[in-house]
């Protein structure tokens, strides 16, 4: 029998798996190859579980979706998370940093009714997780590897280095060194072809910290192109918040065991 593929969605805006969708030819020659069981967003058919794959959209921010990723990752030979809500919560993570009560007071009528967590949080956050692939949306061509990587029995192909070196193979000129313009690229991990840059724009962090991030390193350029402290962390607290977050820390406490 083919392998099992199923797509799951949590807290998102849907666009990782509309990826899957725009695969087009892609997806014709992989719908060949496995058995699509459950795919809400391409068809209402379902089959249940167990799952040889699992791609899982979205981040956990009800007591309801804890639960439901427990049972999905229950059924599953595998999980990969996909996307930047997946992989580290989301934009919706910057309700970790300020209080989620008094935004639902402001946001609806009636926040009574609304049940939700304090905190947005990735997949892996609540369980195990097989690979995770960044991205907000992610990119079609790392997803075809990592479906495939998975469906033989392999490693997936994805690079953990920066946004810097896509902008050196399609011979981008820095955006930064050239024109002063505040951009994430050194920390951000590849996956989007340089896209921003590319245009004239500085990165905007769009996959998450790549492999090797030196925030301290980078923070006094963003400074000194004319980002003020709160310009600075604003800058970091967009698509992948939470992640960038944990990368500060990360460093601060490195640091203080270097002193």
């Amino acid at each position: 029998m083919a392998p099992t593929l199923a797509v799951f969605k949590l807290a998102s805006c849907d666009g990782c798996q509309l990826t899957l969708l725009d695969c087009e030819d892609e997806l014709l020659a992989l719908a060949g190859e496995v058995e699509i069981a459950h795919f809400l967003e391409a068809s209402s058919a379902v089959a249940p579980g167990p799952y040889d794959l699992s791609l899982v959209e979205g981040s956990v921010t009800t007591a309801a979706d804890a639960e439901r990723v427990r049972a999905i990752r229950a059924a599953s030979r595998h999980l990969v998370t996909i996307g930047a809500c997946a992989t580290a919560g989301g934009i919706q993570a910057l309700r970790n940093f300020a209080d989620v009560d008094e935004y639902r007071r402001v946001v609806y009528a009636h926040p009574e009714y609304v049940e939700t967590l304090a905190t947005s949080t990735p997949v892996s956050a609540h369980v195990d997780v097989d690979f995770e692939l960044r991205g907000c949306p992610i990119d079609k061509r790392q997803l075809i590897e990592v479906i495939t990587a998975f469906l033989v029995g392999r490693k997936p192909d994805i690079p953990d280095h920066s946004v810097c070196f896509e902008c050196k193979r399609r011979g981008t000129v820095c955006v930064t060194v050239a024109h002063g313009t505040p951009c994430l690229g050194p920390v951000t991990h590849a996956g989007c072809g340089a896209l921003c840059p590319a245009y004239h724009r500085g990165c905007f962090g769009c996959f998450g910290p790549s492999g090797s991030v030196n925030l301290p390193a980078l923070i006094p350029l963003l400074r000194r192109d004319s980002l003020d402290e709160d310009d600075v962390e604003r800058f970091l607290h967009t698509f992948n918040a939470a992640a960038f977050e944990k990368v500060e820390k990360v460093e601060k406490v490195e640091k203080e065991l270097a002193t």
